[in-house]
């Protein structure tokens, strides 16, 4: 999978162990790693998507993160990212089409749920 990130304070965050450590603690820092190596390796978003619903649970976000995805870390936090695709790969009969995506944006890591 090809990963971008938002911006490049982002990147550099994700990229530096001793920065990832300080900002978000071992826990997370440690879940962060293992989630951004499971997304470089995957060949295309279905590999680690649904019908998993492992430790990773990734899934579509709504309302108005709608369009983006999201992967747990450690509760509440969630490794936030969209596809990076124009246009969006869609199904012929609607929603995002799992299976093509083979490019992300890496927009942050956040509570949703604040």
């Amino acid at each position: 999978m090809d990963i971008c990130f938002a911006d490049r304070k982002l990147e550099k965050e994700c990229n530096d162990a001793r920065l990832l450590l300080r900002r978000h603690g071992e826990r997370r820092a440690k879940l962060l790693k293992g989630r951004l190596a499971v997304l470089a390796a995957a060949t295309c978003l279905a590999d680690i998507g649904p019908p998993y619903r492992g430790p990773m649970r990734c899934h579509e976000l709504t309302g108005d993160r709608a369009g983006q995805l999201s992967i747990d870390l450690d509760h509440p936090y969630r490794l936030i990212f969209s596809p990076n695709h124009d246009p969006i790969p869609e199904r012929d009969a609607g929603g995002l089409d799992w299976s093509r995506v083979n490019a992300i944006r890496i927009l942050e890591i956040a509570d949703t749920h604040e």
